[in-house]
Formats: structure tokens, C-alpha cells, sequence
């Protein structure tokens, strides 16, 4: 793999990110070693392929951490969301009329392109569309949610952020499946 040239500007994950951050994964990329420093922290990719696997993924999570919140209808992989240009993953919550009665749904789709990707990374994602069922905004409490489900929140959202800089630089992902 050759190293690719990095404009500046191109560091759009990471943004919000101080300068010194984005300096360093500048050098990364440009040393060719992002993909590296990344399987070296995140050997392998997580066994959850199937939307039901991931359904019972995501509820054990919930029946951890958010009890008492409202029933989960639906968790599925989607291959209609677009990383580069929409969300890691949607959190929908429907309301019908049905007679006299309001229904609710809650669903919970994610990107799939996260069926091969480390089990860190996948329970960040779904953390954070988890904790939208009890904090609607990203603030200071969304974020405190996400800490206390996943201490290490923080630092997974950051290594799957270099991880999309790594798929649109070299567009081939760095685990794989090797089952059919």
C-alpha cells in the first residue's frame, strides 16, 4: 500500500480534534502505518454478522444498562446508511395511532459496513444510539450516559474515526471476513 498524500483540510473526522491530534495522525498517514497502529489495538473483527446476533447484542446492553427504558422493536444492520455521508447508525422512534391507543416503535439500524470491524467499535456505535433512547442531545449528560456504559467510549470513538480516514484513503477495510 502506498502512502497517500493527506491534505489538511482532508482530516474531516476529526475535526473537532486539536490541531496537535490531527498533526499526529497526519504523520500516521502519511508514514503508512494508520492501518498498523489500528489492527495492532484491534486484532481482530467481531462475530456478530446476523441482524438477529446483533438484536441480542444490542438488548443485552440495554437489559445492563437502561432497564427501565422503553421496549426495543427492531435492531438491524443497513446497508442503505452511507458512513462518509450520513451516521455510523440511526436510532428511529415511531408513534402511531391504533384505535384509542398511541403505539411506539424504537429501532436501531447500523451502518453495515460495521459487520467486520472490531467488537469495540461496534458496541461504541450502538452505546451511542442506545443512550439517545434517554438523552435526545449530544451534551454533557448524553456523553456521561455513554461513559457509563462503555468507560473506554471516548478513546473507541476516536480509534473508529481513523478508521474511516483509513477507508477513505485506501477503500478496502482492514478486517475481513473469511467465512461465507
Amino acid at each position: 500500500m502506498t502512502s497517500p498524500v493527506l491534505p489538511a483540510w482532508e482530516l474531516k473526522y476529526l475535526a473537532a480534534y486539536p490541531e496537535s491530534t490531527r498533526k499526529h495522525v497526519r504523520v500516521l498517514v502519511e508514514q503508512n502505518r494508520l492501518a498498523e497502529v489500528l489492527t495492532q489495538k484491534y486484532p481482530m473483527e467481531h462475530g456478530i454478522k446476523t441482524d438477529k446476533a446483533l438484536y441480542e447484542f444490542v438488548l443485552e446492553l440495554k437489559s445492563e444498562y437502561l432497564r427501565s427504558s422503553h421496549t426495543l422493536n427492531k435492531v438491524l444492520f443497513d446497508s442503505k446508511i452511507q458512513v462518509i455521508k450520513h451516521a455510523l447508525g440511526l436510532h428511529t422512534t415511531i408513534s402511531r395511532v391504533q384505535g384509542n391507543k398511541l403505539k411506539t416503535k424504537r429501532e436501531i439500524r447500523v451502518a453495515a459496513l460495521f459487520k467486520e470491524v472490531p467488537v469495540e467499535f461496534l458496541r461504541m456505535i450502538v452505546v451511542h444510539e442506545l443512550a439517545h433512547f434517554k438523552e435526545r442531545q449530544h451534551d454533557k449528560a448524553f456523553y456521561q450516559l455513554c461513559q457509563s456504559m462503555e468507560p473506554a467510549y471516548h478513546q473507541f470513538e476516536f480509534d473508529l474515526r481513523l478508521y474511516l480516514i483509513h477507508l477513505e484513503l485506501f477503500r478496502t477495510p482492514l478486517w475481513q471476513s473469511t467465512s461465507l
